[in-house]
């Protein structure tokens, strides 16, 4: 069932009754239907972020800085709650939950790229002239976005109009900072086989997060299904029952 918040102006999923203690947000491509395992039997919403599934996208390329402003409207109402965030979502959990401290008791993240193992390589040369050439008018603007295409991403190549920006400022952002300033429990699950948020990299981020607790799942990629999903929700019952215990 599609539910609306801060005032129509996020669609999410819900489930159980509201109000709603966990919050999920997925990742980049996917949409809030993702997340029907996890929460199942649960008070929670699942949030289709701007840009996926029925959600409009942004008009402007916004960075996970204005994701999380709009997430923190949106659950504000019914807050503090535990937020689930895979890959891109988790980002946006990471950036609410640092800057509204207030408006999360804890965190579930699953192949979230929070650290950057090794300096991104720089284009090779070929595409430098390209890119030279294409704002000098000699190569056109259709025969750079052919170059383009080739060497993105899926991610990338599947990306159009500003979700293409959108995608391009949030690879390039930093977290840091953001993992200094966590101050609630935090429970990270990576899958073994994860490529585009690989586990060694998410090992570094939980230890500069300080006390997260770092799980990996034996043959799990980096898509939130199979026993990676049964883990992610054995992880965030768990948190619930921690939460549940008297301080």
């Amino acid at each position: 069932m599609i539910t609306s918040l801060a005032g129509g102006r996020v669609l999410a999923e819900k489930h159980g009754s509201t109000p709603p203690r966990v919050v999920a947000l997925h990742g980049w491509g996917r949409d809030g239907t993702d997340f029907e395992t996890v929460l199942s039997g649960l008070d929670a919403v699942s949030i289709h972020l701007p840009g996926f599934g029925p959600a409009p996208a942004p008009e402007s390329a916004w960075g996970t800085e204005q994701y999380a402003e709009l997430v923190a409207d949106a659950i504000a109402a019914f807050a503090p709650v535990v937020l689930v965030g895979h890959s891109f979502g988790g980002r946006v959990a990471v950036r609410v939950a640092a800057s509204r401290p207030e408006l999360v008791s804890g965190l579930v993240l699953t192949g979230v790229p929070l650290v950057r193992l090794t300096a991104p390589a720089a284009p090779p040369l070929s595409y430098r002239l390209a890119r030279w050439a294409n704002q000098r008018g000699i190569i056109s603007d259709r025969r750079m976005e052919a170059i383009r295409r080739r060497r993105g991403s899926s991610d990338y190549r599947a990306a159009q109009g500003v979700m293409r920006d959108i995608l391009v400022r949030v690879v390039g952002e930093n977290y840091d900072d953001a993992l200094g300033a966590l101050r609630c429990p935090v429970r990270m699950v990576w899958g073994q086989n994860d490529t585009d948020a690989p586990t060694d990299a998410g090992r570094v981020a939980s230890e500069r997060i300080g006390g997260a607790r770092f799980r990996v799942v034996d043959g799990t990629a980096h898509l939130m299904t199979g026993d990676l999903e049964l883990a992610v929700r054995e992880e965030l019952l768990t948190l619930l029952d921690e939460l549940d215990q008297p301080q």
